[in-house]
């Protein structure tokens, strides 16, 4: 399961609990978005810029896992060396990286909004 770096979303939000459950909701809205652009793997250049786009994202809300995945996808699609399996390979884990946070995240933001604080989360 997919964790989401608190102490990063907290930074990133200067503390402010709505501010961090609408920057969670924004990020679940894209991500139907980037699940489209990840869809072809036929399309490096669509699904690395995803990555791209991705990556910062993820990494702005505590998603590391993913935006570490991203960092490894954008890299595989934008290397003039790639095949078809690596591709294949990186796109599978962005996918896997990228349902796994909007998972956590979703339970996060349910969460900052019922307790309107950090420091009363109960994250399993």
């Amino acid at each position: 399961m997919a964790t989401v770096d608190l102490d990063q979303l907290r930074l990133m939000t200067s503390g402010d609990t709505e501010l961090a459950a609408e920057a969670l909701g924004i990020f679940r809205t894209q991500a139907e978005l980037w699940g489209r652009m990840l869809a072809n793997v036929g399309d490096r250049q669509a699904w690395t810029d995803a990555c791209h786009t991705i990556k910062g994202a993820a990494r702005s809300v505590g998603a590391m896992d993913l935006g570490e995945a991203c960092a490894r996808g954008e890299e595989v699609g934008r290397s003039e060396t790639g095949s078809a399996a690596r591709d294949g390979v990186a796109l599978s884990e962005v996918k896997d990286r990228l349902g796994e946070a909007i998972e956590a995240i979703a339970t996060l933001e349910h969460q900052l909004l019922i307790t309107r604080s950090f420091d009363k989360l109960r994250l399993a």
